[in-house]
């Protein structure tokens, strides 16, 4: 089979991926605790039904039990064998999405895709549903000409952690393995240039809590020499950033080391940052996006604006999120960030941190045989060269993947562009990109049947 075969099948297919993945999108399979579960049920039943029409002939929807004893979300996990002594890969997407957010902030219903322009916007379009589409995709269009075995792993429960995920992995720890494992959940570098992720930021986050009465009191008869828990709070996250906007926690893993020239307007314009809001940090903005740590306030408990009164607080809450450097031992780093709290508590306030979740970074090799596979495959695709480019997000579970198959390659790939707004208002996939995401890992299947 040709280059002009897959180039022509995938054109010839791709309506029909494009109907499916509505029909996805359809579902709210929105895997956070506060919602129906029923509708994650109903994804994994149309995520299996989907593999099974793509010549899968081993397909089944289960779940595990997770170390705290709850039932895992449902996972579809399916397997075709391939030749005699053909390489074996495991690709991976999830079903699962989050909160559609707040309903003002979308164009056109949620869980309803609209296409505008080049572009199919709804929840789940893009993160990660079109993962699953671009796997289906690929094999539907080698067909029986798949020259590799192939295993498929779609998770249910990742946008809330993946609570499940290495108890799954020890579960089927022989029905997944693999030669070359594909994590189709990352982004490409924009509209038209293709990338493959080869660093990845790790994760560590946590609540903090900081009381300064043991109940609230009267502003106007305390006011004064008590200061409220929210002032007091504001001041202790105000620690966490030098003037410049690094970050100020001591001990954490940093690197001004960066490939790729990511100009200042392209990161603006691709966050939508307003004029006139300086960027943080110091060193290349490639680096202070993917191989330095970033620190952010995600939440906050205190008294609403609407149901404020005038009384003292007499304690509050904030939820932190740290995005960890390439070579930084997560236990470390949470350690750093809890000792930098505690130690810098504004006028003895009481400060307690509760420790979440955390998560190893990624760094791939910088070349290897199934590498070269993946260059070429996109290449070809997209008729220009791809970015190896780093993501300042974190997929944690791919430590557990590399630490569980230590000789599998892996390869973490995406449909998405700066536009796409994942987990935001608005997210959306490029139809074209999708497209070229379908005919790269078609090529890159054919490929990898010739090179391991």
């Amino acid at each position: 089979m040709t280059i002009e075969d897959l180039t022509a099948r995938t054109a010839a297919e791709f309506p029909r991926i494009r109907s499916d993945l509505e029909s996805l999108v359809r579902i709210p399979s929105i895997s956070a605790p506060a919602f129906d579960p029923q509708h994650l049920e109903d994804s994994a039943a149309a995520v299996a039904a989907l593999f099974r029409g793509a010549g899968m002939p081993e397909v089944e929807v289960v779940r595990v039990t997770g170390p705290d004893g709850r039932a895992g979300a449902p996972a579809v996990l399916a397997h075709k064998p391939g030749p005699p002594g053909a390489p074996t890969v495991l690709l991976y997407a999830h079903h699962d999405v989050q909160p559609p957010g707040e309903a003002a902030g979308w164009s056109s219903p949620p869980f309803e895709p609209t296409q505008r322009g080049e572009r199919l916007y709804g929840r789940g379009a893009a993160d990660d549903k079109a993962g699953i589409m671009a796997h289906v995709g690929a094999l539907r269009v080698l067909g029986d000409e798949l020259g590799v075995g192939v295993t498929v792993f779609s998770e249910g429960e990742e946008e809330v952690g993946s609570p499940t995920f290495r108890t799954f992995l020890e579960t089927y720890r022989d029905r997944l393995a693999a030669d070359v494992i594909v994590v189709a959940d990352s982004t490409n570098w924009k509209v038209g240039v293709p990338g493959l992720t080869t660093s990845l930021r790790g994760l560590v986050d946590c609540t903090v809590e900081l009381s300064v009465l043991d109940h609230a009191v009267h502003s106007g008869m305390f006011g004064g020499p008590v200061l409220d828990a929210l002032t007091l709070m504001s001041r202790l996250i105000a620690t966490l950033h030098d003037e410049d906007g690094n970050v100020a926690v001591a001990g954490l893993v940093a690197s001004d080391h960066a490939d790729v020239d990511y100009p200042e307007e392209d990161v603006r314009a691709d966050a939508g940052v307003l004029d006139g809001v300086r960027l943080a940090g110091t060193g290349p903005l490639a680096a202070r996006l993917w191989t330095k740590p970033a620190l952010s306030v995600i939440g906050l408990d205190a008294t609403s604006v609407d149901h404020a009164s005038n009384t003292i607080i007499p304690s509050a809450r904030a939820k932190l999120s740290m995005r960890i450097a390439p070579g930084q031992d997560p236990a470390a780093a949470e350690r750093a960030l809890h000792d930098h709290l505690v130690a810098n508590a504004p006028f003895g306030a009481r400060v307690e941190v509760l420790p979440g979740e955390t998560g190893q970074a990624f760094q791939a090799p910088e070349d290897s045989p199934v590498m070269q596979a993946a260059r070429w495959a996109f290449a070809t695709a997209w008729g220009t060269d791809p970015v190896d480019l780093g993501v300042g997000g974190s997929i944690p579970f791919i430590a557990d993947l590399a630490e569980v198959y230590p000789d599998a390659a892996i390869l973490v790939t995406g449909v998405e562009d700066p536009d796409s707004r994942a987990h935001s208002e608005d997210e959306s996939v490029h139809l074209g990109e999708l497209e070229k995401v379908v005919l790269a890992e078609a090529l890159l299947l054919a490929r990898l049947a010739d090179t391991l």
